[in-house]
């Protein structure tokens, strides 16, 4: 039998007089092993800051290269929620950082050749990716020509497209409001308190609403008799979160606060998360990801979804376009190299799976999170790229073999 999981009290059948301490370290197991996935990540995670902390002597937490680490990494983020979107629903998309370099050129004639303001030149920008989208998309979804040949073909023109509209010249410099996209920070208010006033409010309010979510979720659960963790065991996860919030939240404020960029994919994170899981759509882009055939014989409109998933992939690569352009104060030829191959990697890394319907936004994060303190821990501790980049496939490697394994262990 499985271990009691619920906050009725023991009766005679389920004696806790000295069983309880085996009860909760049982249901601590079987929850791992039922959320392998994105426990295992957030632990190789904690892992590798742990490693870097000490190796760098302290520097990787230091709240300025914290800082830095949301920022360099912003654009790789953005690309891999919409990728991980794209692999749930059984697709790939090579087309995503040549697409990311042709929308930041487009974005840089706009404002320095053609004298546009930075919010219309930014609007500009989404929708020409969601154009983009939607055209892959069609050839996809409507066509049925598979997704690597289409945005295969895309990337080769997209990165033609580039070199076409910048003449292969970088475009610069920017306003100051674009630049403040993917540089900036909140301003300032309140006191001197010698942390940033409105961080440690934003902090504080992440964590009461994340709090006020896991006992909503938890009363939910109790109210259909579905199975919780026990009681002290949830309370020690809802003190762990809340901890690292607060940690988080320290370190940004002991800086310059939290950046612009962090703010939009937070945004991101809340608002496709949300779709995914609770949204209709959502759950018809899962179906069509695990079963296609299924899901057509359900209802689900798998043309449409498809198509509105390279939608979602084509405004998504546009925003990485302009928030990577802003970094680096210009529009150039060479942006997007490899983008594509990042994103795909922190997916899979966050728990994507190659046959699909299997993944969250949640854990695409993650996954580029650990690709991004790897990069920077490795940078900081003087370790070269070609060594870099033979670490990094090992990981992904490791990542996709830990997938295979986990879906042995769940069948057998």
């Amino acid at each position: 039998m499985s271990p009691v999981t619920t906050d009725k009290p023991p009766t005679a059948s389920t004696p806790s007089k000295d069983g309880s301490g085996s009860q909760l370290t049982g249901a601590l197991k079987d929850a791992i092993r039922g959320n392998m996935r994105q426990y295992g990540m957030l632990i190789a995670l904690g892992l590798i800051v742990v490693l870097f902390q000490i190796w760098t002597d302290g520097t990787l937490l230091m709240p300025r290269n914290v800082s830095n680490i949301v920022q360099q990494n912003s654009y790789i983020l953005i690309l891999a929620i919409g990728m991980m979107i794209v692999i749930i629903a059984g697709h790939i998309d090579l087309s995503v950082g040549s697409l990311a370099a042709f929308v930041g050129a487009i974005a840089a004639v706009l404002m320095v050749e053609q004298g546009w303001s930075w919010p219309l030149a930014l609007a500009a920008s989404l929708v020409i990716g969601a154009i983009a989208g939607a055209w892959q998309g069609f050839w996809i979804a409507y066509v049925g020509i598979p997704s690597f040949i289409v945005t295969l073909a895309g990337m080769l023109l997209f990165r033609g497209a580039t070199q076409i509209v910048l003449e292969g010249q970088s475009i610069a410099p920017f306003p100051k409001g674009f630049q403040n996209i993917s540089q900036g920070f909140l301003p300032e208010v309140g006191p001197n308190t010698n942390y940033h006033n409105l961080t440690l409010f934003i902090g504080a309010a992440v964590a009461v609403v994340v709090l006020w979510q896991q006992w909503r979720d938890r009363r939910r659960q109790l109210a259909y008799e579905l199975e919780v963790l026990p009681l002290k065991l949830w309370v020690a996860k809802c003190a762990a979160i809340a901890a690292a919030v607060m940690v988080f939240t320290m370190l940004l404020a002991s800086y310059r606060g939290v950046p612009i960029v962090l703010l939009i994919m937070s945004g991101l994170l809340i608002a496709l998360g949300f779709v995914m899981r609770n949204a209709v759509v959502g759950r018809h882009v899962y179906a069509l990801g695990g079963n296609k055939a299924a899901a057509k014989l359900s209802g689900v409109k798998d043309k449409r979804v498809t198509f509105l998933v390279f939608v979602n992939m084509g405004v998504l690569a546009a925003l990485a376009g302009c928030v990577y352009a802003a970094r680096l104060n210009a529009g150039t030829p060479q942006a997007g190299i490899n983008f594509e191959l990042e994103a795909i990697a922190a997916a899979f890394i966050g728990g994507a799976s190659m046959s699909g319907g299997v993944g969250t936004v949640l854990g695409a994060i993650i996954g580029g999170l650990v690709l991004g303190v790897l990069n920077n821990g490795m940078s900081l501790v003087g370790i070269g790229t070609d060594y870099q980049q033979v670490i990094k496939g090992l990981v992904l490697l490791a990542a996709v073999g830990f997938d295979v394994w986990n879906k042995r262990r769940a069948g057998a």
